[in-house]
C-alpha cells in the first residue's frame, strides 16, 4: 500500500544517512531529492543529510546534477533504498586514496537470500562479459550503483544518460581514458518490506543494451563500421561471384540488373570502412579532450587526507 511504501521509505532513508554518517564521520553527506511526492527531503534533513533537488527525474539525471554540484576529493555514490553495505564505504575511500585510484566500484555480493533478483543478475552478468570484450576491461558488475571516484574522474566525466544506464557510462569512462580502477566485493542486502525496486528488467536492460550499441558506436567506429562493411562485402561478393562465372564461362551477363546491385554493395561497404575510419579519428580527438579535462584536476593522494 502508499502507507506502507511510505513508512518504508522513511525508514530507509533515515537508516542510509545513519549508516554512511557511522562509516564516513568526516564526510558530508548529500540526498538528492528526485521530485519526489513525498517527504524525503525533510526526511533526510532531519536526519543529518545536506538535501539538494533534481526537478528531471531518472537515475542518470539526479548523478549529472550532484556530479557538477558537489564540490570534494573523493565522492561515494550509493543509492538510497539501503541495498549498499555503507560499512564498505571506508574500504573503498581507503583503497582510492592509498592506491591513487580513480574509481573504485562496489562489486555487489547478495547477502541475503531474494537481494538480487534472477533477470537483473543474468542481465547484470551478460552485459559485463560483452562490455569486457569491446571495451577491453576486466569489470564484473558494470551496472553496480556502489562506487568511489576520485575528483579528478567526476570532473572529467561527461554524463548524457538519463536513466539506470548512467552505471554503463561511468564503466565505458573509466575504459576509454584508461584510469586506474578497482573493483571490491561487497554485500548487497535485500530491500526492506514494502520496497520496490523501480529498475524493470526488460525495459531498462533494453535500454541498457542500446546505450552499449550507441558507445561501440561513438567510441570504437572502426570496429562497428567495419564489421557492418564485412558484412555488406561478403553479401556482395556472394551475388556477385555467379554473375562472374557466367561471364567468364559465356562472355554474357545474362543478370544485368543482379550486377548493378552487387556493385551498389559494394560501394556501399567500401564507404562504411571509410566512415569508420573517419569517424575513428573523430572518437581519438574526443577521447583525447576528456583526457586533457580529466588531468587538469589533481591525482587522489596529493593532498594529505581525504
Amino acid at each position: 500500500t502508499a502507507c506502507d511504501d511510505e513508512l518504508w521509505w522513511r525508514a530507509a532513508i533515515a537508516g542510509v544517512v545513519a549508516d554512511f554518517r557511522a562509516a564516513l564521520p568526516e564526510a558530508r553527506i548529500y540526498v538528492f531529492d528526485n521530485a519526489s511526492a513525498d517527504d524525503t527531503a525533510r526526511i533526510a534533513k532531519a536526519s543529518g543529510a545536506i538535501v539538494r533537488h533534481e526537478p528531471l527525474r531518472g537515475k542518470g539525471n539526479v548523478v549529472a546534477r550532484a556530479f557538477a554540484d558537489v564540490d570534494a576529493d573523493v565522492y561515494i555514490l550509493a543509492d538510497g533504498d539501503g541495498t549498499y553495505d555503507a560499512g564498505a564505504a571506508r574500504g573503498m575511500v581507503d583503497a582510492l586514496w592509498r592506491d591513487r585510484l580513480d574509481m573504485v566500484v562496489g562489486v555487489r555480493a547478495a547477502a541475503q537470500e531474494g537481494a538480487y533478483r534472477a533477470g537483473h543478475a543474468l542481465g547484470n552478468r551478460a552485459f559485463s562479459f560483452i562490455f569486457r570484450r569491446f571495451f577491453r576491461s576486466n569489470f564484473t558488475d558494470i551496472l553496480s550503483g556502489y562506487r568511489a571516484f576520485s575528483r579528478r574522474f567526476v570532473k572529467s566525466f561527461p554524463s548524457r544518460a538519463a536513466g539506470f544506464e548512467i552505471e554503463l557510462e561511468m564503466s565505458a569512462h573509466a575504459a576509454l581514458l584508461r584510469v586506474p580502477c578497482r573493483e571490491i566485493e561487497t554485500a548487497y542486502g535485500a530491500r526492506a518490506e514494502g520496497g520496490e525496486s523501480k529498475l524493470d528488467t526488460w525495459r531498462d536492460g533494453l535500454r541498457i543494451f542500446r546505450r552499449m550499441l550507441k558507445f561501440l558506436r561513438l567510441h570504437r567506429p572502426r570496429l562497428v563500421y567495419g564489421v557492418l562493411g564485412a558484412i555488406a562485402a561478403l553479401v556482395g561478393i556472394g551475388v556477385l561471384t555467379p554473375i562472374l562465372i557466367t561471364y567468364f564461362e559465356t562472355g554474357l551477363v545474362p543478370r544485368f540488373p543482379t550486377l548493378i546491385v552487387s556493385i551498389g554493395i559494394l560501394i556501399g561497404a567500401l564507404l562504411l570502412f571509410l566512415a569508420g575510419a573517419i569517424l575513428d579519428a573523430q572518437a581519438q580527438h574526443f577521447a583525447e579532450t576528456k583526457r586533457l579535462a580529466y588531468l587538469r584536476a589533481p591525482a587522489p593522494g596529493e593532498r594529505e587526507t581525504p
